[in-house]
């Protein structure tokens, strides 16, 4: 497991989240949207992740997580695809079972610089489904049953279960 469980308020992560090219306020420190998250840094800050669980949804797949963030500056060092498929090991093993909707993550094909964009969700497992009617937003979601098994990120310690006594 290369990510390390970080907070929506990490000024380490802060820099990456501002390169991201959705970030709409890079004055603010806080770059994750409101709701639950699960925030993944790499050791040496050069990839970034945002699991969302959103309060509110605008989009034709309610209940489902939310990748809202992904950036790899080090693709040298870590493959794209690998961070992708550990970062949702690692939001399982914090949020337990996914909803049936999966995760979900939206890709802007006239900003990303590919010219195969969402390349590597695809090879991390995701399957394109559909197209945003607002904004033409490629949509890429990973199905319950295509994810790989939770694998707690560097640093998460699950409840001790107490509550459960």
């Amino acid at each position: 497991m290369r990510w390390h469980i970080s907070h929506r308020y990490d000024p380490r992560a802060l820099p990456l989240a501002n390169r991201h090219y959705n970030r709409q306020s890079p004055e603010s420190p806080q770059f994750v949207p409101l709701g639950r998250c699960v925030v993944l840094l790499t050791e040496g800050a050069t990839a970034l992740w945002v699991s969302s669980w959103p309060l509110y949804v605008r989009h034709a797949w309610p209940g489902a997580w939310v990748n809202t963030l992904f950036r790899n500056e080090l693709p040298v060092a870590h493959l794209s695809s690998e961070l992708i498929a550990e970062a949702v090991a690692a939001t399982r093993a914090v949020w337990g079972a996914p909803p049936l909707a999966g995760i979900v993550t939206f890709v802007d094909s006239t900003v990303v610089r590919s010219r195969n964009p969402g390349c590597c969700y695809r090879k991390a497992g995701w399957s394109r489904v559909g197209v945003t009617e607002a904004r033409g937003l490629i949509v890429l979601r990973q199905l319950p049953s295509e994810m790989p098994p939770p694998c707690a990120p560097v640093g998460y310690q699950a409840s001790l279960g107490l509550e459960a006594l």
